[in-house]
């Protein structure tokens, strides 16, 4: 009796193999039929028998960029998974690049367009370039706190909208497909035998079943989640914009610039002139629903266009019209609006601005969980502004030497962020399509990539800064500082790109909750090694702790999954 049960049970399967294959074949035919591609095979549903076997084979792990995730028993070796394949450029490799590698240029875009602010302004004098430091730290900074929360939330949650919108479509695709065929089988049987195929084909040709009208269906789409951010930008801009200028000579006082400084008027000027570009930050928020979209190619080409405006007019502005600082700001300022003009056309292409109705604007999801987020960048900034200021109230030498070691740090980081982009835009379409193996898979790869790209860049700023250096300043005494500030930039490098990519890959998860409070926790400690270490040891003291902040990040994001808590519970079953 058992060994007919089993053998039913294998028939079954097998049929239901062969069903499978048969209906994929027949869907693809179809959709030749009527000039579509054939549709992917899903490597979750695809059945194959195995010789030996009543229940199938799968196919071998080396081919599968997504293998079976039944191995898995203790989540800390999510980090060592496949590790042999981290440079194979299969499916799983190929979408990380597309996404990262546009993300890590266009992030890199802005830093680097203040490097060039940075390298002019350094060519007029020391105390200028301190000035403008500051300003330029306390500017992102408050930017950062504005709109960084937002960018993040809806990277996720346009990943997820999209991710469930396209499973609909599909759906709704093959139904289209299926009714049309079966309408069009209906018209040959009643088209007697002997007409001739031409006639046959003509009369196949008035059914209703449309194909051009499926091809002409509207490309633009409702992304409630787009639409919400896209309010919540505007708003938060244009608070920014008031905050910054009404209150740059107390903000620059508690950055530490005294009343008495020479650096205040030339940091109130590049302050208060760059202030009216906040609006355009924007900017970020159309970014990150580009981003949800797996779409980073869009921002980058609209950055490039931006920054090179920049680059332009600086020069113009400063030594031609013979502007200084105020030149500087004026330049990135008309590059800022240059770049949202860009996306605010590209992105009305594809979406609808406006949703249907009040209703469908998602703020409470929002501001929810960017108040979580608000906390974890309140904690961020005010460890960076902290450390600024401490090099501020250090001298404008030791100020401008921190300004350059700073912008590089940030800078080359960020590149370890388009692998963080690229994590969180996968990994927030798999977990809303519940494919926790491709999650695993996804989150496995990314940190192999990042600490793999933060060796790289550490030998190459460690051997590179010591000549880059005097791009940015003829200063021989700023140039002595920066030389003790390269080894903690340079060594720095691995943990900063571990770090960020865990953010992105709990970002990915929605995970913001731990992401908050862990953030939270690891400011605390942060601050009070800002406080002693620089007090004691000067400017060393202040990069020793950066090199604890960042490290303790790090530590939180391999915490929270090496332990398979939260979202990452699914890595002990």
């Amino acid at each position: 009796m058992a060994r007919n049960t089993a053998a039913d049970c294998s028939w079954t399967m097998k049929e239901a193999g062969a069903f499978a294959a048969a209906a994929s074949s027949a869907v693809n035919t179809c959709r030749s039929l009527y000039g579509f591609p054939p549709q992917a095979t899903d490597r979750a549903t695809e059945m194959k028998p195995l010789e030996g076997s009543s229940l199938g084979a799968t196919s071998s792990e080396e081919d599968d960029p997504f293998p079976s995730g039944k191995e898995r028993r203790i989540p800390i070796c999510i980090f060592f998974r496949n590790a042999r394949r981290i440079l194979k450029f299969d499916e799983l490799g190929r979408e990380i690049a597309q996404i990262a590698l546009p993300a890590a240029l266009a992030l890199t875009a802005d830093p680097i367009a203040s490097l060039v602010d940075t390298a002019f302004i350094g060519q007029i004098g020391p105390v200028e370039l301190a000035a403008v430091g500051v300003s330029i730290a306390l500017f992102n900074q408050v930017s950062r706190i504005a709109i960084f929360p937002l960018v993040s939330v809806t990277t996720s949650f346009v990943a997820e909208e999209e991710a469930i919108g396209s499973v609909s479509s599909e759906v709704r695709e093959c139904k289209y497909l299926e009714a049309g065929s079966m309408e069009n089988a209906e018209n040959k049987e009643l088209i007697p035998q002997n007409e001739s195929s031409d006639h046959l084909s003509g009369s196949i040709q008035i059914s209703s079943f449309d194909v051009s009208k499926f091809k002409q269906m509207p490309r633009r789409r409702h992304i409630p989640s787009a639409s919400s951010a896209l309010v919540i930008g505007s708003i938060l801009g244009l608070l920014q914009a008031i905050f910054l200028i009404s209150g740059a000579k107390p903000l620059l006082n508690f950055m530490g610039v005294r009343s008495d400084s020479p650096m205040l008027t030339p940091a109130e000027q590049y302050l208060t002139l760059r202030s009216l570009g906040a609006p355009a930050v924007l900017s970020l928020a159309m970014q990150g629903v580009f981003r949800g979209f797996k779409d980073t190619k869009t921002p980058l080409y609209a950055t490039v266009v931006g920054d090179v405006t920049n680059i332009i007019l600086d020069p113009i502005f400063m030594f031609v019209f013979h502007m200084g600082v105020s030149g500087a700001a004026i330049a990135h300022v008309i590059s800022q609006y240059v770049i949202s003009l860009i996306l605010l056309w590209r992105l009305m292409q594809q979406i609808h601005l406006l949703p249907p109705s009040i209703k469908h604007l998602q703020f409470g999801r929002f501001l929810k969980n960017g108040f979580l987020l608000l906390m974890r960048v309140v904690a961020v900034t005010f460890c960076v502004t902290l450390a600024a200021s401490m090099a501020a109230r250090l001298g404008p030498t030791s100020m401008a030497a921190f300004q350059v070691c700073l912008q590089v740090w940030l800078t080359t980081s960020l590149l370890a962020d388009g692998l963080a982009v690229a994590g969180q835009a996968i990994l927030a379409s798999a977990f809303a399509k519940k494919d926790y193996n491709k999650a695993t898979e996804t989150a496995s790869r990314v940190l192999q990539l990042g600490l793999l790209l933060g060796l790289a860049l550490a030998v190459l700023l460690g051997v590179g800064m010591h000549f880059g250096a005097r791009l940015f300043t003829r200063d021989v005494s700023v140039l002595h500082v920066i030389s003790i500030g390269i080894p903690f930039v340079a060594a720095t490098q691995p943990i900063n790109a571990l770090a960020f990519v865990f953010d992105g890959i709990n970002f990915g998860a929605s995970d913001f909750a731990y992401s908050a409070y862990s953030m939270v926790a690891v400011a605390a400690v942060s601050i009070l090694c800002l406080f002693i270490l620089s007090s004691s040891h000067g400017f060393i003291g202040i990069w020793i702790a950066l090199t604890i902040y960042m490290s303790l990040r790090a530590f939180a994001g391999f915490w929270r999954i090496g332990t398979g808590k939260g979202p990452w519970n699914f890595l002990w079953s």
